[in-house]
Order: structure tokens, then sequence, then C-alpha cells
């Protein structure tokens, strides 16, 4: 059998797997050795173990349990409602000014957490009833929560990017750089799209003369102001030479847990208990993917598929500009049905020779395919975000929160657009403060 037949079989099935709904580490580690069975034999079957382990026997994953706890210790404090809170008195002359404030809140909580789940929740469950409660269009409300809480990917420190450069062997600190001018360009697309459409509307969340003292600006200060510190102390642990990745994260988890306590109070077991199981639960499912992962990408190797693809592709001698739209179609389309953390694992080691192939840059392109992955966040049928806002307002149709997430679609695809142009968006921070490399 043909590497070409081998592929389009090995492609259906496990898009048929990964759709019937299936856990995405057993999926696809049952398929690789099913396909490593059916392909080459029993006797292939003693590199299961030995491989299913190298996924796992590398240093840099122990910073996804810390970010992980990060988020779990952030989320479970009211660090989300007193973010939101501080930034809605200093933002709240603007049209749509509640609106600025909870994406401004999640693109911060997006900083503390690197995930896009726990930072929908977070802002969400503070931000939707108080923007309903004033008036806000339902759309909006729900809409730009969802869009907000996909910036968790691609603002640093973000898991997705560690598990890009895991696959990749692509710089973590480099990536994380690259995610920060266009994660602040983002933001300020979804706000200006706001700001236009709460004008259209002319909409007004306050009374004309209602005011906030300067007292009341400032007091909100005091309780973020030590996770603003977190955020900087980790950036510049990663960036000043002072630790790796993995060093970073472990400090800065400890001082969200540290501030957690000595700020918020927490101090009971069972929320302590709460914050464990989740940092233990989240982590196990996203390095047994990677595991999975792994042995699902030696079997794409070792079946020639990747390499027939990436072969293909080459003799197709297209532009690399027109490859790079059939990429991102493919990604969209991925993102549809399946999590990023499954597709950043399973592509990211067949495009990458593509990519470098053509002659574009690793870390632009995973920036690239991060914000793709932030479309499929708020894209049916998956789009997890859009079931989370569901959950915190059931009683708002799925439909209306989905209408109200396409505008903020539509910015990300401009965002990609954008960064296709102008590169350097992405690039020249990790080139001005780590070297140029490429």
């Amino acid at each position: 059998m043909s590497p070409s037949t081998q592929g389009v079989i090995v492609l259906v099935v496990t898009l048929a797997v990964l759709l019937s709904g299936a856990p995405v580490a057993f999926g696809l580690g049952a398929l690789s050795i099913a396909f490593i069975v059916i392909f080459q034999g029993f006797g292939a079957l003693h590199v299961v173990a030995e491989t299913f382990f190298h996924g796992l026997n590398d240093f840099t994953l122990v910073s996804i349990p810390m970010f992980v706890m990060m988020g779990a210790a952030i989320g479970s404090s009211p660090a989300g409602k007193d973010l939101y809170e501080a930034l809605d008195r200093w933002l709240y002359r603007l049209p749509g000014g509640l609106v600025i404030s909870n994406l401004g809140a999640c693109a911060v909580f997006a900083a503390l957490t690197g995930s896009s789940p726990a930072c929908c929740a977070a802002i969400g469950k503070m931000g939707i009833p108080e923007m309903r409660r004033r008036g806000y269009p339902d759309d909006i409300a729900t809409g730009s929560i969802c869009a907000g809480g996909t910036l968790g990917i691609l603002i640093p420190p973000s898991i997705t990017f560690i598990l890009y450069g895991i696959a990749t062997e692509t710089s973590i600190g480099r990536l994380f750089l690259a995610g920060v001018l266009p994660g602040i360009m983002l933001t300020l697309l979804f706000m200006l799209w706001t700001l236009f459409i709460i004008w259209k509307r002319g909409f007004r969340s306050h009374a004309l003369d209602f005011r906030y003292s300067w007292k009341q600006k400032f007091q909100s200060i005091p309780k973020i102001a030590p996770f603003i510190v977190i955020i900087i102390g980790v950036m510049y642990a990663l960036y000043g030479g002072v630790a790796t990745p993995s060093e970073a994260a472990g400090v800065g988890a400890a001082m969200c847990v540290l501030l957690a306590v000595l700020i918020y109070r927490m101090w009971a077991p069972a929320r302590w208990w709460a914050i464990l199981r989740d940092t233990t639960r989240e982590s196990v499912m996203i390095l047994t993917i990677i595991a999975a992962a792994v042995l699902f990408g030696y079997m794409l190797t070792s079946l020639y598929l990747t390499q027939t693809l990436a072969q293909a592709i080459a003799d197709m001698h297209v532009n690399r500009w027109l490859l790079m739209g059939m990429i991102n179609v493919f990604l969209l389309v991925c993102g549809f049905f399946i999590p990023p953390a499954a597709i950043f694992l399973m592509t990211a080691p067949i495009l990458y020779p593509i990519i470098k192939a053509a002659g574009f840059d690793p870390v632009w392109f995973g920036v690239i395919l991060t914000i793709n992955m932030e479309i499929g966040l708020i894209h049916p049928p998956v789009g997890l975000n859009i079931y989370i806002v569901s959950s915190i307002a059931p009683d708002v149709p799925v439909t209306r929160i989905m209408w109200g997430t396409i505008p903020y679609v539509l910015c990300m695809m401009l965002q990609i657009v954008i960064l296709c142009v102008f590169p350097e968006i992405a690039t020249w921070l990790p080139d001005h403060l780590m070297g140029i490399t490429h």
C-alpha cells in the first residue's frame, strides 16, 4: 500500500475518532498503536512504551503544571473580579466602557493564567451579569467575553506556545516574546470594534453626570498591583537571563499561591484541595495528550506519511503565500472540530518542515497557528468558550452568543492578514531582545 493511500486512511479514521467525542489522548494513542500493528506488524510494538515515555521525558514540561497552578490559584480567587472593577473605574467614561474593561481584564488575566477557558470563566462570571444588568445587548456582552477569553493562549505565558515549542524544538522564550505585540494588537482590535458598535447603537451604561472620584479609582489599584508585579517578574526572569521557562513558571506559581493566601485569605483546606485537584486534572490531561501525540507523530513518520505530504506540497510549486493561505484554511477547519492542544501537537511536526522549506519564520508561524486556534475556540461546533459563556448566561440562546462572536472572529482574521503583511510585529521583539537567529 502506498504512503498516499495509507495517509488518506489515517486522516479519515483519525478525524472520525476525534469527532466521535472520544478523549483526545486515548483516541490518538489507540489509533497510533492500531496503525503500527496494521501496517508494520506486532513486532513494531516494542517502540510504543519507549516513545510514550520519551514524549514526557523533557524538563521543559515541568512548566506546564506550574503555569496551570498559576491559573488555578488566580482563577479560584476574586482576582478576576478585582481586575474587572479596577478597569471599570478607570474606563467607564468610554462608550461601552464596561465591555472595554472586561476585554482589558481578559488581557491581564490571560498573562496570569495562560488558559483561555480559565480566562473566559473568571472574567465572564463577573462581567456578563453586570453588563446585562446595565442593559448592554446580549450579543455584545457574551461575544466580547468569548473573544477576550481567547487571549489566554496568545498573551504569554501561554501553554500552547510551550506545546508548539516542544513539538518543533523552537525556543519557548522567543515564542512568548513573539506573542506580546500581536496579543496587545488583537486586544486593541477587539476594543475598537466594541467602541464602534456601541457608538453606532447609541448605548450608554452610565448616566451623563455619573463620576467615579479619584479616591475610588486609586482604591481599586492595591489589590491588583501585586499580580501585575508577578507578570513583570516572570517576564523579567524569562528574558533577563535569570531563569529558564520551567524555573520562571515555578517562581510564578509560588508567588500566585502566596498572594492568593495573603491578599484573599484563602486558608480553607477545601479551597486548596480544589486548586490542587484542578491543577492535577488539567496537567495530567495535557501531558497525556503530549505523550499520545508524540506516539502519533512517530507513527506518521515511521509510515513516511509526513515526509510524503511535505514532498507533495513542495512538488506543487505554488506561491508560498498561496501555500500559507491553504495552511490557514486547513487550520481553521481543524479548529472547528479539535481542541487547540491536540491540533498543535498533531499538526506542528507535519507543518514545520513545510513552512521552513517555504522560507517562513517558525516563531512567526507559531503566532499565526495560535490565532487560528483562537478562532476555533469561539466558532462552532466545538467553540469551547461559547459553551463556557452559555453556562454563565443560560437564558441567552446559544445562537445569539455565536452571532455575537462573529465580528471578533473577523478581527482575528484581520490580525492574521496584518501579520502576514507585517511579520515584524511578531518577530521584532524576540529579535531585538534575544538576537536574530534566522
